[in-house]
């Protein structure tokens, strides 16, 4: 049963570094044409994020794998009965990625316009919905006795679950803008600066109120402290960044979502995925899991493994954390069609 609580706990841990890592760059996807005024400025912001957005989704796909290798039930019901909302964010990763890598093949603006809001529109939809998706997990969902999802989609739109991917969504935001104001210099970083005090304001109301909604429906006092480390963690990066201490901010940010994402997995324990329809029917640690001997051949490759990934990660981190600006942007090229040349 120990290995059962371990990979729980990973998974979670799994899911916090993929909503942390890549919550600031869908933040920074959603302010693309907010804080990016112009060609250079978008640059900017793309290029903060460049050379980490693919490998913070690495978390994701670990989070997926590993959900699967260790709670297949857990993994085969959470897949099918969510398998629309899950579907559109999958092609909002694909869309998103293919987005940045694009964008610069062409020479118009038309095209480049086009892509900027295929970034923009996945990177707001993205976080809305798994947002959704975890705000059902934690309110659970109806599951029959066979542990199969029995509802439809509209019932996975519920108040509740819209106000937990708005919250995320918004912290996001939030984040992301932080975290600009963090990497940028200039004319950038004022925008990113102004937009993270007005938009952070929002997310700590939000925040508060999901998390008093949470604890009404699976509250405990271990979910009620790690909700007020998460508003308190938001507020204290909403100060930070009002007193201009950029690395403070993102701390806060980041320690906000960290506990946000926690709360979730600490209102689900022992559940993986509660029935609303009848507690008995609920998924849990135990009849979710994979055999002993597979959790066990699991934590040992997870062991020799993962600290290679985290040092690799860490030291991209390190190599690209100077600060840009535009004056680091070169001026657009001309579109030959436009100005007669050939």
């Amino acid at each position: 049963m120990w290995l059962n609580e371990i990979w729980f706990v990973l998974i979670a841990v799994l899911w916090i570094g993929f909503f942390v890592l890549d919550g600031f760059d869908f933040g920074v996807g959603a302010l693309l044409r907010v804080v990016g005024k112009d060609e250079r400025g978008r640059r900017v912001l793309i290029n903060t994020i460049g050379p980490v957005w693919d490998g913070n989704e690495v978390w994701l796909l670990t989070a997926g794998g590993a959900t699967f290798a260790a709670f297949p039930q857990w993994y085969a019901t959470l897949f099918s009965g969510f398998y629309l909302p899950l579907l559109l964010i999958l092609v909002c990763l694909i869309v998103r990625g293919v987005a940045f890598e694009y964008r610069v093949k062409g020479t118009t603006d038309l095209w480049r316009r086009n892509w900027d809001w295929a970034i923009q529109t996945c990177s707001i939809v993205t976080p809305l919905l798994l947002g959704v998706a975890f705000g059902n997990m934690v309110e659970g969902v109806p599951l029959d006795a066979n542990h199969e999802y029995v509802g439809g989609f509209f019932n996975l739109l519920n108040p509740f679950a819209l106000l937990t991917g708005i919250t995320l969504l918004v912290i996001c935001v939030t984040h992301g803008a932080v975290f600009l104001a963090l990497k940028t210099r200039g004319e950038v970083r004022d925008r990113a600066k102004a937009l993270a005090l007005k938009v952070g304001a929002a997310a700590v109301l939000l925040l508060v109120a999901d998390a008093i909604w949470q604890l009404s429906i699976r509250g405990n006092l271990t979910a009620a402290a790690v909700a007020a480390v998460a508003v308190l963690s938001l507020a204290g990066g909403w100060l930070a960044t009002r007193a201009g201490r950029d690395g403070w901010a993102f701390v806060g940010t980041a320690g906000s979502i960290l506990a946000l994402v926690a709360g979730w997995f600490v209102s689900l324990h022992p559940d993986v995925m509660p029935s609303n329809l009848d507690p008995g029917y609920s998924l849990n640690l135990t009849n979710a899991a994979s055999s002993h001997y597979t959790l066990t051949v699991m934590s040992w490759v997870a062991l020799c493994l993962v600290p290679f990934v985290v040092a690799y990660q860490a030291w991209s981190y390190w190599v690209f954390r100077k600060r840009i600006s535009t004056a680091n942007i070169p001026l657009p090229t001309a579109d030959p069609a436009l100005t007669g040349l050939r």
